[in-house]
């Protein structure tokens, strides 16, 4: 399961190295990115922010908030895995989506190790080398927007949105945060919608939970 998860996402590095180089990054930037960074959705937002004419830190606060999610994951890990000495630095930068999904749908803890591990170092290996051949071939293409490699980051989003729209409730709020991103796209930089929406998105998270705890 980890290996074909790590062949799925790395080919997926082929299109932000081409997006991060058509978006006036260096082909070592781009590479720098995918080694240091190495989280996707937040690669895309970096990217896509400055690509806009967004401030870097505009840019780096909407890459921050996608991060987010990795802490949550880290504490679970944590738990379930237990690693100590250098390899907890190393499991702290490859606790990513995948490794978390494909260690978690284990029952045996052995299993649980070997899928974190091979998923991790397999994807940060194989997204790193395919991000620098997106970014090698993404100097030879004018407009990568030509074969489709923008929609690179709607998919992105929508893949780490899609799971989540389970009951009516995350519904509602993703069209909200919708549709307060785009009301303010036309009156605020680039880069602050998604960080308003998601302001937006935790009150809304904040007054649900006080609800449910008046309701207790």
């Amino acid at each position: 399961m980890g290996l074909s998860v790590t062949i799925a996402v790395s080919l997926f590095g082929l299109s932000f190295g081409a997006l991060a180089v058509a978006a006036g990054f260096s082909f070592w930037q781009t590479i720098a990115l995918s080694a240091l960074m190495f989280t996707g959705g937040s690669q895309f937002a970096f990217i896509g922010v400055i690509a806009a004419g967004g401030s870097p830190a505009a840019a780096f606060s909407s890459a921050t908030l996608l991060g987010v999610r990795n802490t949550i994951y880290a504490v679970q890990i944590k738990a379930m895995l237990n690693p100590a000495g250098a390899k907890r630095l190393v499991a702290a930068h490859v606790t990513i989506d995948e490794s978390m999904a494909v260690s978690t749908a284990q029952e045996d803890p052995a299993e649980q190790r070997r899928g974190f591990w091979v998923t991790g170092i397999g994807i940060w290996t194989g997204w790193t080398a395919v991000t620098a051949l997106g970014a090698w071939l993404g100097e030879f293409i004018a407009e990568p927007e030509a074969f489709g490699l923008d929609g690179a980051v709607v998919a992105a989003f929508l893949g780490l949105l899609w799971p989540r729209l389970k009951s009516v409730e995350p519904w509602a709020l993703a069209v909200v945060a919708a549709l307060v991103t785009t009301l303010t796209i036309p009156v605020v930089p680039s880069g602050l919608p998604v960080l308003i929406a998601a302001v937006v998105a935790i009150g809304w998270g904040l007054i649900t939970a006080g609800r449910g705890g008046e309701r207790r």
